[in-house]
């Protein structure tokens, strides 16, 4: 199977249809300047991918940045290229901006219609809860929500960074009040991140049948075969933390075994590290990042590559440690 040539998948009950990598728009305006995603996301959509993900916090983290930027360089993008029916777009809400942070209703509703802006679309796909607000409650959040949805702003709604007993709690304030509910789930989630996921909050996803788009899908680049054990860090922005994070005993192991994998596979770490998070229970569509053409390019490919039971339970036993 050629790369792009992989099947749709259902959103879990959203009516969307995706393909099975999402695409990461942290990088946008950010690692990736305005021509760079573009030449990107031409590549992406080129290749059959039609999930893009960001968020309205993107990429506030940069001197001189206010949030939106990834948010404004894909909407030039939808607009220069007509696309607006080509791409499910999924973005968030709940990190601090220029506007503000959280999950008060007030803040939803500008911040809805400040990213509705920025996209230049009238209806967002998919839209987040970026964080959960324990200070505000559910009640005022999902009511805000599910008048979004009402008024056709949003078609469907989805959470991320929220534990199992919040986002079970949640649900269920969402089914006793009748309110539009969340279909979708976005954890960190990756080969040398299991616990966060594997466990409770992945019980909740497959009792509630939602779907699972995770981040870091290859633990911000740490999975890519470019950090190497005992070598100097990548030049890369954020490398020293990449490092920091994942640069001990288990993360070695994890890189050890991907490369074992991909040479035994013909295939590289990356679409190794992302075949295996397409096999999970509940996982619909990964998220990774691309910053250059040939890179977006090798993360189609993972999507065309077959990984035999022996290929599994080396990666198990490496992450599970």
């Amino acid at each position: 199977m050629a790369a792009g040539a992989a099947a749709k998948r259902k959103l879990g009950t959203t009516g969307l249809d995706v393909f099975p990598l999402c695409l990461g728009g942290n990088v946008f305006g950010w690692t990736a300047d305005e021509a760079t995603s573009f030449a990107v996301l031409d590549a992406f959509v080129e290749g059959g991918g039609n999930f893009v993900d960001t968020a309205d916090v993107y990429s506030r983290w940069i001197p001189g940045h206010v949030g939106g930027e990834s948010e404004t360089v894909l909407g030039r993008w939808i607009a220069s290229r007509k696309a607006k029916d080509r791409l499910v777009v999924a973005t968030k809400v709940g990190a601090e901006t220029a506007l503000g942070k959280g999950l008060t209703r007030e803040h939803i509703e500008k911040s809805v219609d400040a990213s509705l802006r920025r996209l230049g679309v009238e209806r967002i796909d998919l839209y987040y809860a970026h964080y959960d607000d324990p200070n505000t409650p559910f009640e005022e959040t999902l009511r805000a929500f599910d008048a979004l949805v009402k008024a056709g702003k949003v078609k469907a709604l989805g959470l991320s960074n929220h534990s199992a007993e919040r986002a079970q709690e949640a649900l269920d304030t969402q089914k006793r009040l009748g309110l539009a509910r969340y279909q979708v789930l976005q954890p960190e989630y990756n080969l040398v991140e299991r616990p966060k996921f594997e466990g409770p909050l992945q019980q909740v996803s497959e009792k509630e049948g939602l779907a699972v788009a995770p981040y870091f899908g290859l633990a911000a680049g740490f999975l890519t075969g470019k950090y190497q054990d005992g070598q100097p860090a990548p030049a890369s922005p954020r490398a020293g933390n990449v490092l920091k994070k994942y640069g001990n005993a288990k993360g070695w192991g994890v890189v050890a075994a991907l490369k074992k994998v991909a040479e035994r596979r013909g295939a590289t770490p990356s679409q190794v590290a992302l075949a295996w998070l397409a096999t999970r229970p509940t996982v619909v569509a990964p998220i990774a990042s691309a910053t250059s053409v040939p890179q977006v390019k090798e993360l189609l490919g993972a999507f065309s590559l077959k990984l035999e039971a022996d290929d599994l339970r080396e990666l198990d036993s490496a992450s599970s440690k």
